[in-house]
Parts: structure tokens; C-alpha cells; sequence
């Protein structure tokens, strides 16, 4: 299992039956294969779909449906498709149960930065900031540290995302909450030890009593 699949297994726990989800383009769109069975997910794509699921087999990708980063994806019976102005509509006025978003990194006060990388092109912010203030739960779906480089962090390097802190994040090392205390380890990937998951991290983290293994 790579460290892909262990972060959307992981995260595809935290869906809840009969709720709408945003998944926001690259790792996050995984989470789509990994829903519990007989659980139902209307996930939605800020470029207007409700009803996605899983990117379809080699040679039956429709040009038509894409999620927001023009990855293929499949449409549930039952989806729909509407304008920016309606998805967005949904999104700001805090009508998403859950979104999962990518990460460039976390902050100790948890705060996210995942939208440019100063001196790089970006076509802009997209859906990211009304994404993280207007969902309920916004769960981050992210590598522990990039290149050797730390991504949960004590303050943000890169420019912040939005103001609010996130609800959880998960990585391939371990499952961590944003408390107003700080940085809670709640949950380590199999295999690793709480140790190799601080040496990883550079904000502190409050360790409980017991920290068990993620159940993928």
C-alpha cells in the first residue's frame, strides 16, 4: 500500500452516510474509491457536479466530466451538474457537511497554506479559500514532509490559505487534530513509530497516554 492509498483509506473513515463532500483535485479525488460499503456520499466538485465517484477504467473517460483540476471522474445515477455560481452558492453558504483538500503545509494553530508558492505561476486561488471557511469539516489529505522538507510546521512560510484552523489532518505518518492546545497525535500509519513521526514534524505535538495505528 503506498503512501497515496494509505492517506484516502484513512481519510474515507471519516465520511458519514447521507452527507454532501467536497473533494478537492489530486489526492483528495482518491478518497472516492474507498467509501465504506453500503455508505451513501454525494461528493461534489466546486466546477459543478453533485454525484462523482471514482476516475472510470482506461478508455471510458468522458470529456464532460472532470472534477476542478480536469481530472476524469464518473457520474452516480442520479448526479447533476450546474453552474459556478450555484456551486459556489453551496460552498459559501456553508452547505458542505465535509471537504478534503490537499496541503503545502499545516501550522501549529493549524492553519493551512495550499493554494501558491511564491516566485511559481498559479492560475489563482480557485475554490480553496471558500472551501475551507464554508465547509462544516475540513479534513487535509497530505504527504508528512516533501522533498526532506517538514510540512507541518510551526508557522506557515507560505502564504496562508484562510484564517480558519482546519478540523483534521491526515498524512501517511499519522492522523493529527488542530485543538485550541495545539497539535494532538491521535493516530500513527502502520509501522511507524511516534518518533520517526516527530522527527518528521517540526510543530510541536501533544502526545496522549496512547496513540494507536490507523485501521485501514
Amino acid at each position: 500500500m503506498d503512501a497515496k492509498e494509505i492517506i484516502a483509506r484513512r481519510v474515507a473513515q471519516e465520511l458519514h452516510d447521507r452527507t454532501l463532500v467536497n473533494l478537492g483535485i489530486g489526492l483528495p479525488t482518491l478518497v472516492a474509491r474507498y467509501v465504506p460499503e453500503g455508505m451513501l456520499v454525494a461528493f461534489q466538485s466546486e466546477n459543478g457536479i453533485i454525484g462523482f465517484g471514482a476516475r472510470p477504467p482506461e478508455g471510458m473517460e468522458d470529456p464532460n466530466l472532470t472534477d476542478a483540476g480536469g481530472g476524469f471522474i464518473s457520474a452516480i445515477p442520479g448526479a447533476f451538474a450546474f453552474d459556478s455560481a450555484t456551486s459556489f452558492a453551496l460552498i459559501r453558504g456553508g452547505h458542505l457537511d465535509m471537504t478534503v483538500l490537499g496541503g503545502l503545509q499545516v501550522d501549529a494553530r493549524g492553519r493551512l497554506a495550499n493554494w501558491t508558492v511564491p516566485g511559481r505561476m498559479v492560475a489563482g486561488m480557485g475554490g480553496a479559500m471558500d472551501l475551507v471557511a464554508g465547509a462544516k469539516r475540513v479534513v487535509i489529505a497530505m504527504q508528512h514532509a516533501a522533498k526532506g522538507e517538514a510540512k507541518i510546521v510551526p508557522e506557515l512560510t507560505l502564504p496562508p490559505t484562510a484564517a480558519r484552523p482546519v478540523s483534521l489532518v491526515v498524512t501517511d505518518f499519522a492522523v493529527i487534530e488542530p485543538t485550541p492546545e495545539g497539535l494532538v497525535l491521535r493516530e500513527r500509519a502502520p509501522g511507524v513509530p511516534v518518533e520517526q513521526i516527530i522527527a518528521a514534524t517540526t510543530a510541536p505535538l501533544i502526545l496522549p497516554d496512547t496513540i494507536p495505528e490507523m485501521r485501514l
